[in-house]
């Protein structure tokens, strides 16, 4: 029988696309349906090794990647949510998360993907619902999943009759390492482990490999899944480095105690597919899934020991942007509502510290475009949110105490000033979308523009950090300097915007140059007006005492 060998590409190709589309698809239906709440999980579920590998089993299951829980996780550590020994109890729980997509693979639907796309194709386009519409993108992309799997087994099926192949199977079997080293590269050119199973499922379905060959493919899969991990973490803080180095390390170290261990292990799945009576998919499933709760139990009590590793290999200070408050003690509110308040203040005087911190790198940003300076900007603005949110609720709850007026009086003064703050964080970035549009449309500012810009951006970074400080010392001098710089920004951004239309007049500057302009310094005039409410909650509460 001659094999038609561009059929056969083209099939294998384009069931494999299918396969990682439905893969994914699938995997931003259900991010879309429940993304922050995993999150939140990942955030609030992680305060010891086991809890994080609970949780990073169960956010992987439901988001039916590993890679996305990895990067989500990395992401966590570089954002300051999280701390790189946390971080390693989630990744372990990821790699035992990921071997539900095998189990639903082993599930012997493949002649249904089809309909299984229609149902989700139906859902998506005949319901105007927003949640029913991220069901039916999950439903629509399992069926591609499925349908994919289908297309490339009937690519694969010629394989057998082709020597090459059976050449490279026979080695495989004879040769653990080549599986391994077949897994590992396979799974880092497609970047998903649960396709390099699907493919290892389909060809021990059709007869292609044995089983003796497959188990180490299944080794190499969890080396090579590690990659999107590393991609992310590049450029990125050191705990993310440490996170993605740590994923590394761990599934390497997996892989090679399971080859040494390798002739009991095929022992038992085989004592496992009779047993069970378990179809060739299944059997996979299953081989996968006991080797990743094994690796996980053997190697969780070293948590500490393969922490300490790490963080000799990758030196350095963890994460500079902590999101967390270091102050709100709740024990505080039931036992001294004036110390609480003291807490809360000096929370605030660190949001304010870093509102500040924030504005400098912005500033930085339009100067030099270099995009640390960008990205650290925006995590500044992500940890302002999260002390918006969590001194906000220590204060709501401190509001429930006995306080007496003075005490009232400086409650207020705090609210208020947490709003200002987190607003100055969303006035800094509306500055960076400013200045990555400039960069990205090419869009040129005249030099006496970003003089004027550089010249604005430096009194309001004196004012900020005025404003933060008069609350800090509780200073009407500092306050009244506040309210005077914050006339002067008044005055200059009026001024600019003369500059800019006669330079718009005579033609020096483009009209989409005078927008970003224009826009900017507005931004940084609504800076100043946040941080001259803070001094007047300081000359307020001055003269109310």
């Amino acid at each position: 029988m001659e094999i038609d060998v561009q059929q056969m590409i083209f099939e294998f190709i384009g069931g494999l696309g299918i396969f990682l589309f439905g893969l994914k698809y699938m995997a931003d239906g259900l991010q879309r349906t429940a993304g922050d709440r995993l999150r939140e999980l990942l955030d609030r579920f992680t305060s010891n090794p086991f809890m994080g590998v609970i949780a990073g089993t169960v956010v992987t299951i439901l988001l039916q990647s590993s890679s996305t829980t990895t990067v989500l996780t990395v992401g966590l550590v570089n954002a300051g949510f999280m701390t790189f020994r946390q971080a390693i109890g989630v990744i372990m729980g990821a790699n035992i998360g990921t071997t539900m997509t095998a189990f639903i693979i082993g599930i012997d639907i493949k002649a249904y993907g089809l309909p299984i796309l229609a149902v989700g194709a139906f859902l998506l386009f005949f319901f105007k619902s927003k949640k029913v519409a991220n069901f039916g993108q999950t439903i629509f992309g399992l069926g591609a999943l499925f349908f994919g799997l289908e297309v490339m087994s009937g690519g694969v099926k010629p394989l057998r009759s082709l020597q090459a192949f059976q050449d490279l199977t026979v080695s495989m079997s004879d040769n653990p390492i080549l599986g391994v080293i077949v897994g590992t590269l396979f799974t880092v050119i497609v970047q998903s482990s649960s396709a390099t199973i699907g493919i290892l499922q389909t060809l021990l379905g059709e007869g292609l490999v044995d089983l003796q060959a497959a188990i180490p493919v299944l080794f190499g899969d969890n080396i090579g899944t590690t990659i999107t991990a590393v991609l992310a973490s590049i450029g990125a803080s050191v705990g993310a480095k440490r996170a993605a180095f740590a994923h590394v390390i761990f599934n390497v170290l997996g892989a090679t105690v399971f080859l040494i261990f390798l002739v009991p292990f095929e022992r038992y799945v085989n004592w496992l597919q009779t047993s069970m009576d378990l179809e060739p998919e299944m059997t996979i499933a299953f081989a996968h899934g006991s080797f990743n709760i094994a690796n996980a139990v053997v190697q969780f009590p070293f948590i500490a020991v393969l922490a300490w590793i790490v963080i000799k290999l990758v030196p350095g200070k963890d994460s500079e942007i902590d999101h967390k408050p270091q102050h709100l003690d709740p024990i505080f509110i039931e036992q001294s509502p004036s110390l609480a308040l003291d807490q809360a203040k000096e929370e605030v005087v660190r949001m304010g510290e870093y509102a500040y911190k924030g504005l400098e790198e912005t500033s930085l940003y339009l100067n030099n475009k270099q995009q640390k300076h960008s990205e650290l900007a925006m995590q500044i603005e992500d940890a302002l949110n999260n002390l918006d949110r969590k001194i906000t609720d220590y204060l709501v709850d401190l509001s429930q105490a006995s306080l007496s007026d003075e005490e009232s009086h400086k409650h207020s003064a705090l609210m208020d000033s947490v709003r200002d703050l987190e607003r100055i964080g969303d006035h800094f970035e509306n500055i960076i979308e400013l200045i990555d549009y400039k960069n990205s449309n090419k869009v040129n500012l005249t030099p006496q523009a970003i003089e004027d810009l550089n010249t604005m951006f430096d009194l309001t970074l004196m004012t900020v950090k005025q404003a933060t400080r008069s609350l800090e010392t509780m200073s009407r001098e500092e306050a009244l300097a506040v309210v005077q710089k914050e006339n002067e920004l008044d005055r200059m951004e009026r001024s600019y915007r003369k500059k800019h239309i006669i330079r718009l007049n005579e033609g020096v500057c483009t009209g989409q140059a005078g927008i970003v302009f224009v826009d900017m310094i507005s931004n940084l005039e609504r800076i100043g007006d946040h941080a001259v409410n803070i001094a007047e909650e300081v000359l307020g509460e001055k003269e109310s005492l």
